[in-house]
């Protein structure tokens, strides 16, 4: 194992700060994080901020100029090796003449995974390889998701009393959690590649699915799951840049006018006759789809649950109860035994104003 310094350390930390500038724009590439450093002083530094825009390590060459030239490359992902939207980052730390390359992750996109460090070594360029390896994984675990598992990251919002409650039986949840709480949302929603809704939720609060009081250039795609088409054609989601229902039948045959709105259609049936949430994924995965975020009710929840379809839970609980009446988280099949609950791994627990933020991972 590579014995790293406490500058590696450093130098790697700045360039996961770097990183994640990109956390709302880079998708569908990865943020990704460039330090140059020439005896002990950096001499360049560059973010990935953009599809198409040069990569993190093109930036940084630019800063440093002459000076990369037998320099340490500190940088959050492997250096691709392949010609994309951009030509590749291993040939150009190569033809600067660095002389060794510090990576936190090798590269999960089988077009890149491992030739890119055997292309810089090929030159003689000393590559070391793993440096908090897991914090640049969690920067990009929705890019880890689709090129690994070939589906995105799902992750689950949801805001709740203190006894797990999301909505009154009559379906009124507006609103369960204070301001500072839904401020915080919408750096989840801006993150992420697309939010996804049920029909039930569109109806019942005709929520508009964007991001809001962030600055930022693009919205998320907005998904709806409605197996009978029954979304109005007036709905506020309907509004969004970039919508796409996922159906199974159209008995008012709307499927028409939805289409000439501008609205993308994907008939994707099950064996129950519902949305097939595994295609779903699928297809939003070989779209370029890295984080999905879920903004539905029980029913959403409970079915991509009992699929083992959810990543991540982003919970709010609110100093709240409900009753037993009220609505809960998900809907799933009744369970008769401990050993098949299902297991989560909490990760951060914070509070904003009285409302308090749990961060889960679902345990598969």
């Amino acid at each position: 194992m590579t014995d790293f310094t406490p500058d590696d350390y450093l130098f790697m930390t700045q360039a996961l700060r770097l990183a994640a500038r990109g956390l709302y724009t880079s998708m569908p590439n990865p943020r990704v994080g460039c330090v140059i450093v020439k005896e002990g002083v950096v001499v360049g530094e560059g973010a990935h901020i953009k599809a198409g825009k040069p990569h993190a390590e093109v930036y940084a060459l630019q800063q440093a100029g002459t000076k990369a030239k037998d320099a340490t490359v500190y940088v959050t992902l492997e250096p691709c090796s392949h010609h994309g939207r951009t030509p590749p980052c291993a040939e150009a730390l190569v033809q600067a003449q660095v002389a060794k390359v510090v990576i936190a992750m090798q590269d999960p996109n089988p077009l890149v995974s491992g030739q890119g460090i055997a292309h810089i070594q090929s030159a003689a360029i000393s590559v070391s390889a793993g440096l908090m390896h897991q914090q640049a994984q969690v920067l990009n675990a929705g890019f880890v998701s689709r090129m690994v598992k070939r589906t995105p990251l799902v992750r689950s919002k949801i805001a709740a009393t203190l006894d797990g409650k999301t909505a009154l039986s009559n379906g009124e949840s507006q609103w369960i959690t204070g301001a500072g709480a839904r401020s915080d949302v919408q750096h989840w929603r801006a993150r992420s590649c697309a939010i996804m809704t049920g029909i039930g939720t569109v109806l019942t609060d005709n929520p508009s699915l964007t991001v809001r009081e962030l600055d930022i250039e693009r919205q998320p795609i907005s998904i709806i799951v409605d197996s009978q088409l029954r979304i109005p054609l007036d709905a506020k989601v309907l509004k969004n840049p970039q919508v796409l229902i996922a159906f199974v039948s159209d008995p008012e045959n709307k499927a028409g006018k939805l289409a000439t709105m501008g609205i993308s259609l994907l008939c994707i049936p099950n064996d129950q006759g519902k949305v097939c949430l595994n295609s779903l994924l699928s297809h939003l995965a070989n779209n370029e789809v890295n984080e999905v975020m879920v903004e539905g009710g029980d029913g959403l929840n409970g079915a991509l649950m009992a699929h083992n379809l959810i990543d991540e839970l982003v919970i709010y609980y609110a100093p709240k109860l409900m009753g037993s009446d009220a609505k809960g988280m998900f809907a799933l099949p009744t369970l008769h035994a401990m050993q098949d609950v299902i297991s989560l791994d909490v990760e951060e627990v914070r509070q904003f104003g009285n409302d308090i933020r749990v961060l889960a991972k679902c345990v598969w």
